[in-house]
């Protein structure tokens, strides 16, 4: 290991820690191992973790299921490398420091020698780093070897992952884990949209074994099922409406939760979503008051409990059972109010009073009857829908922003970094009207208007504002170092300027280089301007630019 490198360093690029969660017979789930022993957990998200990583409706059937959740955390520190990996990654990747994800596999077999008569017992990775893929294989691959080998397995996985190199999108990294080598590649930023599927493309490799398989989370089968739906529950995503979402198990419930914060790419989902949630998490009873508004939070549960318990809720989708009969086209249409009443014996559908603002498009759901079965055809099918309707949504409210920007022409070095004009609702609904509105790009009509005040009202619009207001601000940075470096700062420019003028410009360019990293075309180049200018003022003004400490650190 080079000597630079502190021991779990690597793996704590990938993984918060590794947790064996088991069932004991006086004190319910807990956790039996926490792997790597250092690793800091608060008692609110251990008691969390052993609650979530068991199914909360379980059925004597003897069986392994994969399934994630996402916990808030304690403390929300991120490594620079997951900081960096994060800036080059799609900006719909559903990260936040914030939480963390749980990636579970849940064994449960028949055993006589135990009074219950089972074992039960689950391997979870926690990771601040929201990628499916690769780490339900990973997660998979860990349990086989322990389930057969016990905790030593767990131990050498972790020594391994602590070899894998750091994060980083776009091309292809081979990590060794147990005997298998895995080929993954994460997606960069830069990426075509149709060129990566939902986290990325992961291979597993083993010569002694040809039959290793590789556990590929589906997130295209459960949300095909709901077709009919998936434009209006685009609606109540893109507007952070409160959604909850009642299904058979949590393979379901978190596949079905991930698959409907991806209809919003390349948007950033801002609000809260569970992808499996039970009644004994830590924010329960905040989400189950009714002395307050709901939150505005997208939850997966299996219990049919929330029904009552969350039956203020103002959408709630109820998936049937797997293998049951799903309804003619009375399943096809939202149901505005419940048969009877909000009980447990709740008919499949999706349940909701909300008007949309667009008009349906059915071309979706006659393009997925064309495709088969073909998981991989549905999804892109899936993926290229939303994305253009995403996009067609979108493009209005960058092409206003750009307008905002002022323009290079009015950039001068002796001036400081020019600022955006706000983001004004009238202005941006009048420029709607003036160039035509999405319905132009992706056909779908209705009142996009509408959609345009209600979605500048919610926080996925504040999110996306100040993303993109950070992204404008690097770009008007860039462009005025590039004024920097271009301009000519002879004798004759500056004996024009008063020397407050120039002690200004000085400084701002010293604040330019040391936001610069070291060693860069740009950098050199704003210290040669600074060289050119001290060469250039008399003597008193250039002792005086001098005695700033860290100007003189620049220069040396």
């Amino acid at each position: 290991m080079e000597p630079d490198i502190e021991p779990w360093d690597r793996f704590r690029d990938w993984l918060h820690c590794i947790c064996v969660v088991t069932f004991d017979l006086e004190l319910g789930q807990a956790l039996e191992v926490i792997y790597p022993g250092d690793a800091i957990l608060s008692n609110t998200e251990k008691i969390n973790i052993c609650y979530l990583a068991f199914p909360d409706s379980n059925s004597s059937n003897a069986r392994d299921t994969n399934f994630h959740f996402r916990i808030r955390r304690a403390i929300s520190d991120v490594r620079s490398c997951q900081k960096t990996f994060v800036d080059k990654s799609p900006s719909s990747l559903p990260f936040d420091s914030h939480y963390l994800y749980g990636f579970v596999h849940f064994r449960q077999c028949k055993d006589a020698t135990i009074h219950r008569g089972y074992y039960q017992k689950s391997i979870v990775l926690m990771s601040v780093l929201p990628l499916f893929s690769l780490f339900y294989s990973v997660t998979a691959r860990i349990a086989e070897h322990f389930f057969e080998n016990g905790e030593a397995a767990i131990e050498a996985a972790c020594h391994h992952i602590d070899t894998w190199q750091q994060p980083q999108v776009g091309r292809t990294m081979e990590f060794p884990l147990l005997g298998t080598l895995i080929s993954c590649r994460l997606p960069a930023a830069c990426d075509l949209p149709y060129e990566f599927q939902l986290d990325g493309h992961v291979e597993l490799s083993d010569d002694r074994d040809e039959s290793l398989r590789l556990f590929r989370p589906d997130f295209t089968t459960p949300v095909v099922q709901h077709v009919h739906h998936l434009q209006l529950i685009w609606e109540l995503v893109l507007l952070g409406e409160p959604l909850l979402i009642v299904a058979p198990n949590p393979m379901i419930t978190s596949s079905l939760v991930q698959s409907i914060v991806g209809l919003l790419a390349p948007l950033r989902i801002v609000n809260d979503f569970r992808p499996y949630f039970t009644i004994h998490d830590s924010e329960f009873r905040e989400y189950s008051s009714k002395s307050r508004t709901p939150p505005r939070v997208i939850l997966g549960v299996t219990n049919p409990f929330f029904i009552k318990a969350l039956d203020h809720w103002p959408h709630i989708l109820k998936v049937a059972e797997q293998g049951a009969e799903i309804g003619g086209d009375d399943m096809k249409k939202p149901k505005k109010t419940w048969s009877t009443s909000r009980t447990l014996d709740t008919p499949p559908g999706l349940y909701t009073q909300y008007k949309p603002f667009l008009q349906k498009d059915k071309s979706l759901a006659k393009k997925l009857l064309k495709s088969g079965n073909s998981l991989e055809i549905q999804h892109n099918i899936l993926q290229r829908h939303f994305l253009e309707l995403t996009q067609s949504f979108m493009i209005p409210m960058e092409r206003y922003l750009s307008s905002l920007m002022p323009l290079k022409k009015e950039m001068s070095p002796f001036k400081g970094i020019p600022s955006t004009r706000p983001f004004s609702m009238d202005d941006f609904l009048a420029s709607v009207d003036t160039n035509g509105g999405p319905s132009l790009t992706c056909g779908t009509k209705g009142d996009w208007q509408g959609l345009y005040k209600r979605f500048i009202t919610c926080s996925n619009f504040g999110g996306w504002l100040s993303m993109r207001s950070r992204d404008v601000t690097n770009q008007l940075k860039a462009h005025y170092v590039e004024a920097l470096c271009s301009a000519d700062f002879c004798a004759q420019t500056l004996s024009t300027k008063h020397n407050v003028e120039i002690v200004d410009l000085v400084l701002r360019i010293r604040e330019r280089i040391l936001e610069i990293p070291s060693e860069t075309e740009a950098r050199k180049n704003l210290v040669r301007q600074v060289v050119k200018i001290l060469s250039n003022v008399d003597d008193d003004l250039k002792q005086l630019l001098m005695s700033n400490c860290s100007l003189r650190e620049i220069l040396a």
